[in-house]
């Protein structure tokens, strides 16, 4: 049987410190409300998502998939497929479950509290590591303007201001930042539109080049094109995780993730084909900036590229607003029930977690550092250990809803148990899929970090004093 995340669970044998602080607990599920908190609706709920996904990953992406050909279309499309069916899967965790956390909240309702430190964890090392994944793209359309020699020292200089601007707007308060998420989706869905429609007048096929150019077999190429495009649908989940910060959750949440990922799959499936199809390949493999370098082949000059590289720029800007607001909320909605240091729950005056978004942006810039002087193919790697880190808790939230739909997901009507059951069987498929694409550097180095949270599992048990299961926090 399922339960509410407010309902007390079996206590472990110990008991908590005298001066130990947690919260009451109460029936029902959480609503996230905390007094004097500024709510935002359907729309910046919707502009959050879209505004999280598309990021400069799209404007990026093309380089990264053209080293594979054509076939890399085929695993965009399969991977569209299997985002759909995880927002679809989210929108109906989300009516269940609608607190704070999102995927942290739905492992752990249904695995326990240390499925719900796991997903916490490494949805956490996701948000930040995917920070300066979003950045390191950033960066190659800003030296369209600046720095056009990609002089590395520089390269980081503007990495590192790309960072630390968005924690400041963060830090400021939710009111900046409803406005920041949208304005910046306006702005940057325009220019994607654009190539997603007119763009696809002006393609050549002989731009495409060999339909599989990776050497490698086609299931291989489609696997590991498919881990590449993945990163792209990152934070679909977004709006579930900063649940506590939306109007009527069980109503806004599932919509806005659902709208958003749609939204993004037409762009991002049209807007790849295009580029593809109106820059040759060789030049498109060597790209930063693909989509400027198919804006001034189709209009044969340099404004239309500079125009779309302006866009990029806002649009990474945009991103990195959304995601350094969502690298602490989980960790925030952790703390609170006692599984992630206590600092991560903190807020400033503004009500926003502070030391999570400081914290979270230190690791992102020195993981950005690292990635310029150590790695040869810096967009790739990092984007490849996001990728990884974020299968985990797209695994258990589909595997919690499959949990649910086997006990009291009984309960629907038998046409409604079919669907939902294959739809997050679907999504579980999807992320199995994800996770064997993304090689073994990635699995490995992934896998190391991921472990790394047990014994900062152990030392936040060990100091509340208690064994075995606690119970959730009602937020």
């Amino acid at each position: 049987m399922s339960h509410d995340i407010g309902a007390p669970r079996q206590a472990g044998s110990g008991s908590p410190p005298p001066d130990a602080t947690r919260p009451s607990v109460s029936a029902g599920p959480p609503t996230g409300r905390e007094p004097g908190e500024r709510r935002f609706g359907l729309g910046t709920a919707s502009a959050l998502v879209v505004g999280s996904v598309i990021g400069t990953g799209v404007f990026a992406l093309p380089s990264a998939l053209a080293v594979f050909g054509p076939i890399s279309l085929v695993a965009f499309g399969l991977v569209t497929i299997g985002a759909i069916a995880l927002a679809l899967t989210f929108r109906d965790l989300a009516v269940r479950l609608p607190g704070a956390g999102g995927p942290y909240v739905y492992a752990r309702d249904a695995f326990g509290e240390f499925a719900g430190f796991l997903i916490a964890w490494s949805y956490w090392i996701t948000a930040w590591a995917g920070n300066a994944a979003i950045v390191v793209a950033w960066v190659g359309y800003v030296e369209v303007f600046w720095n056009t020699g990609h002089e590395i020292g520089w390269s980081i200089v503007i990495a590192l201001v790309g960072l630390l601007l968005p924690a400041l707007v963060n830090l400021m308060g939710l009111r900046s930042f409803a406005a920041f998420q949208v304005v910046t989706t306006v702005l940057k869905f325009i220019p994607l539109l654009f190539m997603a429609t007119i763009g696809l007048l002006f393609i050549n096929t002989a731009n495409f080049g060999a339909f599989n150019a990776s050497g490698t077999s086609w299931l291989g190429a489609i696997s590991a094109a498919g881990a590449i495009a993945l990163f792209s649908y990152l934070g679909i989940e977004t709006a579930s995780v900063a649940a506590a910060r939306v109007r009527d959750p069980k109503r806004n949440v599932g919509r806005a993730t659902v709208l958003g990922t749609l939204a993004c799959a037409a762009v991002y499936i049209l807007g790849t084909v295009t580029v593809f199809g109106t820059v040759a390949h060789d030049d498109l493999v060597s790209s930063t900036a693909p989509f400027t370098d198919a804006a001034n082949a189709i209009f044969g000059g340099q404004w239309a590229g500079a125009t779309v590289a302006a866009a990029a720029v806002v649009s990474g800007f945009g991103a990195l607003v959304g995601w350094t607001l969502i690298v602490a909320e989980m960790p925030r909605a952790a703390a609170q029930d006692g599984l992630f240091p206590t600092a991560f729950a903190r807020q400033n005056r503004a009500g926003v977690p502070a030391f999570g978004i400081v914290i979270s942006t230190l690791l992102a810039a020195g993981l950005t550092v690292v990635s310029y002087t150590s790695f040869e193919q810096v967009f790739i790697t990092v984007v490849l250990l996001s990728v990884l880190t974020s299968v985990v808790p797209y695994l258990l939230s589909a595997a919690a809803q499959l949990y649910w739909l086997r006990t009291d997901g009984r309960r629907l009507r038998v046409r409604h148990l079919a669907r939902d059951v294959v739809v997050s069987a679907l999504a579980l498929a999807f992320g199995f899929w994800a996770l064997a694409g993304s090689g073994y550097a990635a699995v490995y180095y992934g896998t190391f970090c991921l472990l790394l949270g047990v014994p900062v599992y152990v030392w936040v048990k060990a100091r509340r004093g208690m064994y075995g299961e606690t119970p959730a926090v009602t937020r």
